[in-house]
């Protein structure tokens, strides 16, 4: 392997690995989820620094434990906390058999609940709800602070902020290394739910690189969503974003072609969806739907739109009207730029382009979409349904310029120049 190549293997074993290697040594640092980052950093370099010349490892994320256990132990040893953490640890092995995972062997069976503890902690009242979802993003989803402020629709040095005040607002606070219960856990609910949706969707539609997805991204969050069902199973909104996340993501292995290449929705081979994922999004929602008495919540009613799709044998059974009716109710729920633009494109498929038109031009002044490429493309696409093909051109040339996301460029700028 060349040294590239190897650069290339750190980078991707740390996308996949970082989240339980922080939310691991977190618990180590008794809930300090900046120096736990900090210690994963330093495992990090580590291996940049020595798998070119000693291999990649067989099992590279408890490699990258191990090391980042070692930092830690040398980081307490220089620490003026070093003494009362030893002393804790030391009172804890009396009376426990186990104190701390056994980094090298044994690890995964502390990773879920680890994880699941992060994403509690970083959902803490003492941050407020941009922090709790950023930091969480941060910590669990290993993206990059670019990333979350795409997701956000907000400047890159705002969200750096937010992630390093809320870590120091953690640490402050000496919030403990917990799932909390009863009201507490209820309350801090919205934001981990918050949390879980948009690390699905960072999966789902990458923000940038040359994938179009990041399918383990959206594993990642439909297990923490599987998991949080078995912790609250009378709360309908997280079966409506269990559903959700199912019903989406059934549809991965039609979305791209063998090449990489995107496959828009209306074009997926509808035999290529997962009909097992489909079955469990539905009945999720009827689950969610049966604890709410039929009412819907942010997610469940979005889950309803993807139920919408997913009963559609083909494009032309798909009921447009009920879609464009539960965009509008979702926009009362969760009034967004975003959702009115997505209602936008329903409206058009309903009940025609220039009825789609009205409703996305009276949202395209927005700021927060000032750099959003969707809306460039979904007026694209209504242009060039009404004929109006040299604008249309123009339009998903500028999406093609926003987009960070390889794939999605090149599907733009095929869609601009007519192919």
């Amino acid at each position: 392997m060349s040294v590239s190549d190897i650069q290339t293997t750190v980078e991707a074993v740390w996308r996949i690995e970082s989240p339980r290697l922080i939310a691991g040594l977190a618990r180590m640092a008794r809930g300090d989820v900046g120096l736990a980052e900090e210690l994963a950093q330093d495992a990090l370099v580590a291996a940049l620094e020595q798998w070119p010349d000693d291999g990649v490892p067989r099992n590279p994320g408890a490699w990258l434990m191990t090391t980042a256990k070692r930092r830690a132990i040398d980081q307490f040893r220089r620490n003026e906390r070093y003494a009362e953490k030893l002393g804790e640890i030391g009172r804890e092995q009396e009376h426990k058999e186990v104190t701390l995972p056994d980094f090298d062997a044994g690890l995964e069976d502390h990773i879920e609940d680890d994880l699941l503890r992060l994403v509690f902690v970083a959902c803490h009242p003492v941050l407020n709800t941009q922090a709790r979802v950023a930091l969480t993003l941060r910590m669990l989803g290993g993206l990059t602070t670019d990333e979350i402020a795409r997701a956000f629709l907000v400047k890159e040095s705002a969200i750096a902020q937010r992630i390093v005040r809320a870590k120091k607002a953690l640490a402050a606070a000496k919030v403990p290394f917990e799932v909390p219960e009863g009201e507490e856990r209820i309350a801090r609910l919205s934001s981990v739910l918050e949390v879980i949706y948009l690390v699905f969707n960072e999966g789902y539609s990458a923000t940038r690189g040359d994938d179009w997805m990041r399918p383990a991204l959206c594993e990642e969050a439909m297990r923490l969503g599987r998991v949080l069902v078995g912790l609250v199973p009378k709360e309908s909104e997280v079966h409506g974003l269990v559903a959700l996340m199912e019903l989406q993501a059934s549809r991965t292995a039609a979305r791209t072609a063998r090449d990489g290449t995107p496959i828009l929705l209306l074009d997926q081979d509808r035999g290529r969806w997962d009909r097992i994922l489909i079955q469990r999004g539905l009945l999720a929602l009827s689950l969610s739907e049966a604890i709410a008495d039929g009412a819907y919540g942010p997610y469940s009613a979005q889950a309803a739109i993807a139920a919408c799709h997913a009963r559609a044998n083909v494009p032309e059974d798909t009921d447009w009207a009920r879609i464009a009716a539960l965009y509008e109710g979702l926009a009362k729920l969760r009034p967004s730029p975003v959702i009115e633009l997505n209602r936008g494109v329903a409206v058009g498929m309903a009940f025609g382009p220039e009825a789609g038109l009205a409703v996305v031009d009276a949202v395209a002044a927005d700021p927060a979409l000032k750099d959003y490429h969707l809306l460039p493309s979904v007026r694209g696409d209504l242009l060039e349904k009404l004929g109006r093909r040299e604008e249309a051109r123009a339009e998903f040339e500028r999406a093609a310029g926003m987009t960070e996301n390889a794939r999605e460029r090149a599907l733009l700028l095929d869609r601009a120049n007519g192919r």
